[in-house]
């Protein structure tokens, strides 16, 4: 040990001999709780601080107290302690950066999770630069903040302060200092019942005593009232506090709700074989599907532990207050959760008591086979649509089930399951693929029967093409598929947090058009095409270009040396620059245009641009443009996206074309018309005149994916140019702030990625938000729709010339 530290930290301990006796038995506990790597990025951090020159307490408090941090949430975290103590120090002195050092291992203790410890540190990092003098006061009662608050409390809790007391000194001390009633009273406010951290030990050995394994139990910041706790990658996510539910008699405390939750998610992790395939399903469907697949794991735990079903009842069983029910169908599936885990409970409508007798009848025999709940929920689904009590997703969610999860562990997009995942289908059910003869794909292609639910599926080697309809088979009756779902983070402007995992991103195919559509719109607007081609042979690289008269270049300029020369032979002062140098140009730029094509896309043009666009094309209609019809906003994208690219094309840099429109947060659906690797070509073609428009405009998500699929690109620049026609919106928001404040928080991200994003918008009103979303110089707004063909190619030269 006594070498590896020599090693490690014999420099500093040279300049500072007093720290031998603090380092020694801190560095024996660090090599008991540290990795290699750990232990070297713990020497860092203490070279770090020790080069300061803040004094040795915040040195020595680090030391002594990181290898307890380190064994409460890992070693990821000690370079953000680190970084957090640095950055402190440019605002306050050293005796707070080792309060703040010393505070750690409560904090690590008290939250149990390291990105709860990181949300700590920017905590501190933001009342440093709101309130430092409430930082001190605060840091040495934190052990009691921290015992009776949730960090989403603890941030409340200060927030309050700082905003009370943001001139008023003296009362900012005494409120940080626990010593003011305001303290008191907001510190009770923010209590919440049960703190998770009080209670994983309990839950550890309850869980380990019923199924005699254990479980991965880990705390998450509730920063919504809409958080449910998740099993992510076999890990149980919970509240990291929770309060009792229920009054009088029915009450359920906090700790008997953790159980309920823990004991739920565990039957997840236990009666399932493997996740379930989503198809085609819709939002709503999958929620009804993932309410039965709770009643079938349920009921497996219950057959195993019967005690689990009064738990579990007395929490279906919570009275509601009829005046908070938004539909009423939600009172009939909270009354169907409860009729599904207790057969003696009816729910007084025909189709829901059906479904519950239905399960009841074969549950027993199918308590291990999860498509017997995915069937029973898609009939639940057909009966609520059919007779138009189908509520939306949003409303759906606001079903009060306390102890079950979102259910993101049941769904997997694959198309089939693997065969070792289908041990529990009997055999008569199994679906089958195979490859056949071209002949028996005939004989057989008129089967009216077939469906989705097919015992065999059948596959040629080749596509199978059909002349009369100059496609292939699959191309006219195929089903396109979904992708998997990519999660992403969204702002909360209201907390200044991210709500983790908020939004849920969908890639699909889109329908194709034809192609002949976009060459007649190019033929339409040959003017612009002029326009377009000057760009090209203005902005279009020019491979290797001589750089003449210079005077420090790469090798001597033979026509420039002899006229140099000559004027000394002349009697002249000679050209000193009498050198060139060969230079490559290369433009290195990737490009993604992203379109809306939320619902008002579909939006008639004014009346006046349109009379307009229409006497102009009055002459001459290729098949792309049909004069006298009345065009949309859409129509407008449509020609635009087809010029640029075009442009983009003609000049040779990589670029893909995307859109995008969603149905609440859980349903962006994005669309690739092309991708990079794809030229401009006619099954491009297709799919852009292919475009719909419809839903609504989740615009951060999207520009987040965008920004993905453009960092895998090798090229040092990169621009996102987005084309909307209004704010950003969703059927699930009703704060207008909350979206437009994600985008502009999505802005600054990409910017930090090194991602360009400009925003063209259609919208005559934007000046009201457009400039604090994307920034100076970051928009140009249209006001004149029909000038968009023409201003989106020039638009892009401006930025990329």
């Amino acid at each position: 040990m006594t070498v590896d530290l020599e090693q490690h930290l014999g420099e500093l301990l040279d300049r500072h001999p007093d720290l031998r006796d603090t380092l020694g038995p801190a560095w024996q506990e660090a090599t008991r709780v540290m990795s290699p790597a750990g232990l070297q990025a713990y020497a860092d951090g203490a070279q770090a601080l020790g080069n300061l020159g803040r004094g040795l307490d915040p040195l020595r408090a680090y030391l002594e107290e990181m290898p307890q941090v380190v064994r409460e949430c890992g070693e990821d975290v000690i370079d953000d302690c680190v970084s957090a103590a640095l950055q402190l120090s440019s605002m306050t002195s050293g005796a707070v950066i080792a309060l703040l050092l010393a505070s750690l291992p409560t904090a690590a203790r008290r939250l149990g999770d390291p990105e709860l410890l990181r949300g700590y540190l920017t905590l501190i990092h933001q009342m440093s630069a709101r309130a430092a003098r409430g930082l001190r006061p605060m840091l040495q009662n934190i052990d009691e903040l921290l015992s009776k608050l949730t960090l989403s409390g603890l941030r409340r809790w200060a927030d309050f302060g700082i905003e009370a007391y943001r001139r008023d000194h003296d009362n900012l001390v005494r409120y940080f200092g626990l010593k003011s009633q305001d303290a008191q009273a907001m510190l009770q406010q923010q209590r919440r019942g049960t703190l998770f951290v009080d209670s994983q030990r309990r839950l550890n050995f309850y869980l380990r005593a019923l199924w005699g394994r254990d479980f991965f139990l880990r705390p998450t910041g509730a920063d919504d009232d809409g958080f449910r706790p998740y099993v992510d990658r076999n890990v149980v996510h919970v509240p990291d506090a929770v309060d009792g539910v229920g009054a009088g008699e029915a009450a359920v405390s906090g700790f008997d709700l953790y159980k309920a939750m823990t004991a739920h998610m565990a039957a997840h992790l236990t009666g399932m074989t493997a996740a379930m395939p989503a198809g085609d399903m819709a939002p709503a469907e999958k929620f009804l599907v993932g309410l039965l697949e709770d009643a079938r794991v349920e009921y497996r735990a219950v057959t195993a532990f019967p005690g689990l079903r009064d738990l579990w009842r007395r929490l279906l069983s919570l009275p509601h207050d009829p005046a908070a029910v938004e539909h009423p169908t939600v009172v009939l599936l909270e009354r169907l959760a409860l009729a599904l885990l207790d057969p003696d409970v009816r729910t007084d409508d025909a189709d829901l008591d059906a479904v519950a007798a239905a399960f009841h009848a074969d549950v027993a025999e199918n308590q291990g086979n999860p498509l017997f709940a995915r069937d029973l929920g898609r009939d639940l689904f057909a009966r609520l649509t059919a007779r138009k009590a189908m509520p939306s997703l949003r409303v759906l969610e606001s079903i009060r089930l306390p102890h079950r999860d979102d259910n993101r562990i049941l769904w997997s997009f694959e198309p089939v399951l693997a065969e070792d995942a289908l041990d529990y289908v009997p055999a008569s059910q199994r679906q089958v693929r195979r490859t056949v003869s071209v002949m028996e794909m005939v004989n057989e292609l008129d089967c009216e029967l077939a469906g989705d639910d097919a015992q065999e599926i059948w596959r040629l080697e080749t596509p199978f093409w059909l002349d009369q309809e100059a496609c292939t088979i699959n191309e006219l009756e195929g089903k396109e598929p979904i992708s998997v779902p990519f999660h992403y983070h969204e702002w909360d402007h209201q907390v200044q947090l991210y709500r983790p995992d908020w939004t849920t991103v969908y890639e699909r195919r889109q329908p194709r058009g034809r192609a002949s559509d976009i060459d007649g719109i190019l033929e339409a607007h040959r003017p612009i095409t002029h326009t377009i081609r000057r760009i090209i042979d203005t902005l279009q690289p020019q491979g290797v270009q001589r750089l003449r008269n210079l005077e420090d270049g790469d090798e001597v300029d033979i026509n420039a040396a002899v006229d140099a020369m000559v004027d000394i032979r002349a009697g002249r002062q000679p050209d000193p620059r009498i050198t060139l140098r060969n230079v490559i140009n290369r433009r290195d730029l990737a490009v993604v245009l992203l379109l809306d094509l939320s619902e008002s896309t579909n939006d008639l043009l004014p009346e006046v641009e349109e009379r307009a666009a229409n006497d102009d094309e009055a002459e001459a209609a290729p098949e792309g443009i049909v004069p006298g019809r009345p065009r949309t906003v859409l129509d407008l994208t449509r020609e635009a996206t087809a010029l640029v690219a075009t442009a983009i094309q003609g000049i040779g840099d990589p670029f893909a074309i995307h859109g995008f429109s969603s149905d609440s947060r859980h349903d962006v659906q994005y669309v690739r018309f092309k991708d990079f690797s794809q030229g401009f070509d006619d099954p491009a073609k297709a799919r852009l005149a292919g475009m719909r428009g419809g839903l609504s405009t989740r615009m951060g998500a999207a520009m987040r994916h965008a920004a993905a699929h453009l960092l895998k690109r090798p090229e040092r620049r990169k621009l996102l140019l987005l084309v909307t026609d209004g704010a950003p919106a969703d059927v699930d928001e009703r704060d207008p702030a909350h979206l437009r404040q994600d985008t502009r928080k999505a802005v600054e991200e990409l910017h930090t990625q090194g991602i360009l994003t400009y925003c063209l918008t259609l919208d005559p009103h934007a000046d009201a938000y457009v400039k604090r979303i994307f920034g100076e110089h970051r928009y140009t707004v249209v006001d004149h729709v029909r000038r968009l063909p023409e201003k989106l190619p020039t638009l892009f030269a401006s930025l990329t010339g």
